[in-house]
């Protein structure tokens, strides 16, 4: 490579590396200066108060609340939203035609705006919504489902997964497409049928998809934000405060900037390992199954 291919390469290659820099890297850097000082996002100065803002994140009721919260979304959100799509995959897959159309209908939701999804959401759940009415008039049950702390969090996930399963049933749609029909005729020879198939073949077959979507639903996890803040602002009891409710509410609404942006750097501490656990498990199952 001759100096001038090389100065061209890094021509083309300089709006990326500009955008980056200005975007990610010089904020990072301003991030992690920004954790040990007590600037308020208004007063012109500020002074560094060291490891205060950890410490104190270490042992406030609200991140503690963030930390589990994100978990019990996990635990609901994740299970939900895999299952769903891929059943939901398996079906558009056995369609004899029009399969494009139901994967675009499907897909739909993704694509809808999470802060109207929410009001919409919020206004079914309300006390004088026809859902409402019915179970009270006809079942006797009067339920308030976003001041439960049991059923918040859950009305949370099933919004959630019914906004990204069709997203995700794409990538296991796209799974199911590659398979080789050589491998189900040999396992059919071999006594491979009906749900022995879907078992032994189908489901190992579509580790790169499970590895893809567990990966993508356990990060997005830890970036919720638009759902609990219009449905429930985090409650009740702190059962649906995230860490992105966290972030938001020291760093723009109590103005406590450094101390938020520590925050937020022991929340990027936390996706990380999480998801290294899951990679670390999933590259295990696939292991076992031949996938190295």
């Amino acid at each position: 490579m001759n100096k001038t291919t090389a100065r061209l390469g890094w021509l083309l290659a300089s709006p990326y590396l500009i955008y980056s820099f200005i975007f990610f890297l010089f904020p990072l850097i301003w991030a992690l200066y920004l954790a040990f000082t007590n600037w308020n996002l208004i007063a012109p100065d500020y002074e560094t108060v060291g490891l205060q803002n950890f410490i104190e994140a270490f042992f406030s009721q609200s991140v503690r609340a963030a930390f589990w919260t994100t978990y019990k979304f996990m635990l609901m959100f994740v299970p939900i939203v895999v299952v769903g799509a891929l059943f939901l995959a398996l079906i558009i897959h056995s369609l004899p035609r029009l399969k494009g159309l139901f994967s675009v209908g499907y897909f739909l939701p993704y694509l809808a705006s999470g802060v109207a999804s929410a009001i919409v959401v919020k206004g079914v759940l309300s006390y004088n919504s026809p859902l409402n009415i019915f179970f009270r008039n006809h079942l006797g049950m009067d339920i308030n489902w976003l001041d439960s702390p049991i059923l918040a969090p859950l009305m949370i996930a099933l919004m959630m997964a019914w906004k990204f399963v069709g997203y995700y049933a794409l990538l296991f749609l796209s799974g199911l497409e590659s398979i080789p029909k050589e491998i189900y005729e040999a396992a059919e020879m071999d006594g491979a049928v009906g749900w022995k198939r879907f078992w032994y073949v189908t489901i190992p077959m579509l580790y790169p998809s499970f590895y893809t979507v567990t990966i993508l639903a356990v990060g997005l996890m830890f970036g919720i934000f638009t759902e609990p803040y219009v449905l429930t602002g985090g409650g009740p009891d702190y059962s649906t405060h995230t860490w992105q409710l966290e972030i938001y509410n020291q760093a723009f609404e109590k103005l406590n900037a450094g101390y938020g942006t520590a925050v937020a750097i022991i929340n990027s501490i936390v996706t990380f390992a999480s998801i290294l656990v899951f990679r670390k498990i999933l590259e295990k199952w696939g292991a076992k199954h031949g996938w190295e």
